[in-house]
């Protein structure tokens, strides 16, 4: 934070300073108690299974410069025998939200929210690195997306920053509009509507509904980015007083992607807007990444940059780890996208998987998660899905990928090999990878396929 007094967050989340001085300068808001370093302001957030505020004396004597409080309503001995500021408030959780709030109006620089049901880290990456060909980009980190991450996102972009690019997660009905009203973006986009989280919210529609909500944050006068080749967004319009702009590869997108060519590691495409071309190439393979570089380029060129300036930043962007990072310098060929799976990153992840050059394609693939009570079906899907995507073996790991495995042998007569124990699956592939093959790693992050991905690219290069 930037020139952020006590007398700031009481005055954003309007508590009551029980203590301490409010002239004091603040640095970092911190939710986690360990991390507090001297004149941080700690939030203590109630969790399901810990309250933070049993942490407040350890981190006011920790050299903390203010800490909220909702369990506090009057001054005590304790408070008086640190330096620390103690605010009093009745939700911290909101407080935080209202900090977050008080610091974005005091910012003058264009937000870019984005937000989808897949491939927003993805997107918000590709348009901070087409954007930085012009720009100083401030990104979301890692994933400060949610109710709690946003406001700790805007509070941490200084005035060196000309704009930022924040992702706005969503996983509960009414979520996305508490965190648009914090992110208050100038410009909005949605990559897709699909069935992540469709166990919170119960359908397609309801995320689809929910998704749009990122407009309730929306500037006046701002811009709202859609996916034109999504079966929902391509009929949506924005609210009254918003530009709606499409992107995607169909007629009638204002940003078009024609001539895509997928080589080994690379993608190439031609981008077509307002009668103008420009060739497009991406150190990332998929058909979805050319989507996700449309967007991109949609952002800048609203934002007054040209086709060949973004271009030139996507040069930049080369993927991150554990999502669809292509290791093939060793003895085999590793494609690690095991940072997490739905249905539609699964089918995108084989797609590019076929693309690979191999003696044999093994898709090593495990359970997805929070996909509702059609989760088994969703399964199958892939598992059909997969048959049909050249892959010579097929290995899973989870009880819902049996379902997955009976898709693969209705469609086709491939090898499936079937684990519920990460160990033991592993044991197998040590001995079932031979050099030249080409190995991917894909399923839900709590299934532990990272690690797994990580020991098989170092094994490769051996």
């Amino acid at each position: 934070m930037e020139n952020v007094s006590v007398q700031d967050i009481v005055l954003a989340t309007g508590g009551v300073l029980l203590s301490g001085d409010d002239g004091v300068m603040l640095n970092k808001i911190r939710l986690d108690s360990r991390q507090v370093e001297t004149g941080d302001l700690f939030v203590p957030i109630i969790g399901e299974k810990v309250d933070a505020h049993k942490f407040l004396e350890q981190v006011a004597e920790k050299g903390a410069g203010a800490v909220l409080t909702s369990e506090h309503k009057e001054k005590t001995e304790e408070m008086e025998e640190t330096s620390c500021a103690w605010i009093a408030v009745d939700d911290t959780k909101k407080a935080l939200q209202a900090v977050g709030r008080y610091l974005r109006k005091r910012l003058t620089l264009p937000i870019v929210g984005v937000t989808g049901s897949v491939g927003k880290t993805t997107t918000r990456e590709m348009i901070a690195a087409a954007l930085s060909a012009r720009f100083h980009v401030y990104k979301t980190p890692g994933n400060s997306n949610s109710q709690v991450g946003v406001p700790i996102t805007v509070s941490e972009i200084t005035k060196e920053d000309e704009v930022g690019v924040l992702e706005l997660g969503m996983s509960e009905p009414g979520e996305l509009t508490v965190i648009a009203r914090i992110a208050k973006p100038d410009v909005a986009v949605i990559t897709n509507i699909g069935i992540t989280h469709i166990e919170q919210l119960g359908s397609r529609e309801n995320i689809y509904r929910e998704k749009l909500t990122i407009q309730d944050g929306l500037s006046d006068g701002g811009i709202l980015i859609l996916n034109g080749d999504d079966d929902m967004l391509c009929r949506t319009r924005g609210k009254a007083g918003v530009k709606t702009v499409y992107y995607g590869t169909g007629e009638t997108c204002d940003y078009r992607a024609v001539d895509i060519v997928l080589m080994d590691g690379k993608t190439e495409f031609t981008a077509v807007h307002a009668g103008k071309t420009q060739k497009v190439l991406l150190n990332v393979m998929g058909t979805h990444n050319v989507m996700n570089a449309l967007a991109a380029i949609a952002v800048c060129c609203e934002r007054g940059m040209t086709m060949e300036e973004a271009a030139e930043g996507l040069l930049t962007f080369h993927g991150f780890k554990h999502r669809q990072q292509v290791y093939a310098d060793g003895r085999f060929t590793v494609m690690d996208d095991s940072y997490n799976a739905s249905p539609a990153s699964m089918k995108a992840a084989l797609d590019v998987f076929q693309g690979l050059t191999g003696k044999r394609h093994i898709a090593v693939l495990a359970d997805m998660k929070e996909l509702g009570g059609n989760y088994l079906a969703y399964h199958r899907e892939v598992g059909e899905y997969a048959a049909n995507s050249g892959v010579d073996l097929v290995v899973t790991l989870g009880e819902a990928c049996r379902s997955l495995a009976e898709g693969v042998r209705a469609v086709k007569e491939i090898p499936v090999v079937e684990f519920s124990d990460c160990g033991e699956m592993v044991k197998y592939l040590e001995t079932e990878i031979r050099d030249g093959d080409c190995v991917l790693f894909k399923g839900s992050n709590s299934m532990g396929l990272s690690a797994v991905a990580d020991q098989f690219v170092e094994m490769a290069g051996r």
